[in-house]
């Protein structure tokens, strides 16, 4: 099904289990890197000014919508999106859908803080025993400026046999950087998934279920960690609402 443009994003018409099977397949039968982006609202707020990382977004192979306030947008703009596909929840599902099937992922995790990637692949090994982990790396700060990092960590992954990329790098580093390499890569998926690094490794605290589903994760997120992310979403709560409006005037232009 054609991806269905909210906020200028094609977002992919796919839910979290039709997306799982489907990245999980795609990691044995593409004959080229590919990568997954989900966009939530500071992404929607980026994009309204970085170029490089709209790239990055025309670039990917698919966009799922990780933020709630960019489903419940895509309804009220009646071009609705079928759920929330968030990045945490997307690892662990198509890393569960290629355990059950017996799918030889071989998983290489790039990102976290010193021994997170390490933790991170001991939680996949222990939780979907039938996958290989490959490779766990945390690279030094700045890498993505630096080239000779950044083909050191591309000879890493293909020297490992990945065809499961995880990015736990933040955003918009992540996207940006996959985008630069993929074509530098062995064949495979890549999911830009953010926190879902240190959630794997139990370095930090996925918000309780009933608050994910009820859109409240980022309010538990802000209260966890005030310092870093206060301003990021003081910011995004100014300037989300005017991309919704001016998203809404060019609907109505439309006629849609």
């Amino acid at each position: 099904m054609k991806p269905r443009r909210v906020f200028n994003i094609p977002i992919d018409l796919m839910t979290l289990e039709q997306a799982a099977s489907t990245i999980a397949s795609e990691c044995l039968s593409t004959d080229e890197m590919k990568y997954v982006v989900t966009p939530n609202i500071d992404h929607v707020v980026i994009l309204r000014t970085d170029h490089e990382f709209g790239d990055a977004y025309e670039g990917a192979a698919h966009v799922l919508a990780d933020g709630w306030p960019v489903v419940m947008a895509s309804r009220l703009l009646r071009h609705p999106v079928p759920e929330r596909v968030a990045g945490s929840d997307l690892v662990p599902a198509v890393l569960a859908h290629a355990d059950s099937a017996a799918l030889p992922l071989s998983v290489f995790i790039l990102g976290g803080m010193n021994d997170v990637p390490q933790r991170a692949a001991e939680h996949i090994r222990h939780n979907y025993p039938t996958l290989s982990v490959v490779g766990a790396y945390s690279p030094p700060f700045g890498f993505e400026k630096d080239a000779v990092q950044s083909d050191r960590i591309v000879a890493m992954i293909n020297e490992s046999g990945a065809n499961f990329v995880v990015l736990g790098l933040g955003s918009p580093k992540q996207e940006k950087w996959i985008h630069r390499h993929a074509s530098l890569l062995r064949p495979g998926m890549a999911i830009c998934a953010g926190a879902t690094v240190d959630f794997m490794a139990g370095n930090v605290k996925r918000a309780p279920a009933w608050m994910s589903k009820s859109g409240l994760e980022w309010l538990y997120r802000l209260a966890s960690d005030p310092r870093r992310l206060f301003r990021r979403y003081a910011k995004d709560a100014v300037i989300f609402p005017l991309s919704f409006m001016q998203e809404a005037w060019r609907f109505y232009l439309r006629g849609n």
